[in-house]
């Protein structure tokens, strides 16, 4: 789950890390009050829940009521990304002498957090890597023993020379990095840490982004979830019980099992093809289930062929293909599917399916060479 910037700010500032206060506006005539609260320079953050903001126009500064009210007004209802601004942050300039980076992430190979600290911040990370991968330094955490003091002041002496900033940096780190751990997040970046032309420092810029699975431990969290932004099919999914995420290619993918969803999309990758989608409808799933996930693939326009690879365990073939079938009734699908069953009651759902216009494959290799050569052809 993505937060936005100031929900980022709000917990980061709750945790002891410096944020210059700042409250949020949905219209212009709100952005003038709060500028009235603040008064001097401020600058104006269009909230959404995409990068590039500043070089879309979403970020503009502001030295009185009349120029918060012109830029509020530009900033509200522009798109960025395909995303409608609805929501701007008011907040406190800050006369940057030094912008750097600091951000934790999960890392695979360690199988642990990892702290990533550059002097060169400001821009996305991405690009520091890409351009200048020598300014970014990494230390793994023992999530067992948190970040000790020598690791958050070696890292803190990568950003800072003045021995001062360096202590306050340290600490910032250690503070971003409970603030990773107690909220269960996946992401927790400042960008810019910056420090102003007093030596003070600032978290400039926040992103947090919490991972799902670890909501049921923080309830409170979930009323942080911005719906207006996230992919309407996401959240179907989600209320439904399915695993979706929208992807940008043209064959629709229904499996059982995260491991197996990925490796179906890997196999249609193998050969040339383009998923349109991971949709894991999960274990012991009733026709319904299956009814709710033809129905989100089937909104999607680009979708030229479904390919359905179930692995019948929990899960029982019979209740997929009936699924199915209910589904091509009620939804009127009208794109060619693929599908192969195999393992529990898959005896059953073959005489099911035996009627119908569906495309019986034996296995997955068969089954994305047959989707991707049909969605040549479409």
């Amino acid at each position: 789950m993505k937060l936005q910037e100031y929900q980022a700010k709000d917990i980061m500032e709750s945790a002891g890390i410096p944020v210059k206060p700042g409250k949020v506006a949905t219209t212009p005539q709100e952005a003038v009050a709060i500028y009235r609260e603040m008064g001097g320079q401020v600058v104006v953050k269009s909230q959404v829940l995409v990068g590039g903001r500043g070089k879309a126009g979403g970020i503009k500064l502001a030295t009185n009521e009349t120029e918060v009210r012109e830029k509020a007004s530009a900033i509200l209802g522009m798109d960025i990304k395909g995303i409608t601004v609805k929501k701007v942050l008011i907040a406190p300039a800050v006369n940057i002498a030094a912008e750097t980076y600091i951000g934790i992430v999960i890392d695979r190979k360690t199988q642990s957090p990892v702290i990533m600290v550059s002097p060169a911040g400001g821009i996305d990370i991405e690009e520091v890597a890409k351009k200048t991968p020598e300014k970014i330094f990494m230390t793994a955490i023992n999530p067992f023993l948190g970040v000790l003091p020598y690791q958050a002041r070696a890292l803190a002496s990568k950003l800072f020379q003045d021995p001062a900033q360096i202590k306050k940096t340290a600490r910032v780190i250690t503070l971003l990095y409970q603030v990773f751990v107690d909220n269960d997040a996946s992401l927790a970046e400042i960008n810019p840490f910056c420090a102003d032309d007093t030596g003070e420092l600032w978290a400039v810029d926040a992103k947090i982004l919490l991972d799902d699975n670890g909501l049921v431990k923080h309830p409170q969290n979930e009323s942080l979830r911005n719906l207006d932004e996230e992919i309407p099919e996401e959240v179907e999914a989600r209320n439904s019980g399915l695993s979706f995420v929208k992807l940008d290619g043209n064959i629709g993918c229904m499996v059982n099992g995260a491991g197996l969803a990925m490796a179906t999309m890997d196999i249609v990758k193998y050969f040339g093809g383009e998923p349109a989608n991971f949709l894991d409808i999960g274990g012991s799933s009733s026709p319904e289930k299956v009814i709710t996930a033809m129905n989100i693939i089937t909104n999607d326009p680009n979708v030229k062929v479904i390919m359905v690879n179930i692995f019948g365990g929990i899960t029982r073939c019979d209740d997929v293909a009936n699924g199915i079938i209910e589904a091509h009734n009620k939804v009127g699908i009208k794109v060619p599917i693929v599908i192969r069953l195999t393992g529990t009651n898959e005896e059953e759902a073959r005489k099911i399916l035996s009627d119908t216009a569906l495309i019986p494959v034996g296995s997955m290799s068969e089954g994305a060479q047959k989707a991707i050569e049909i969605a040549q052809t479409r």
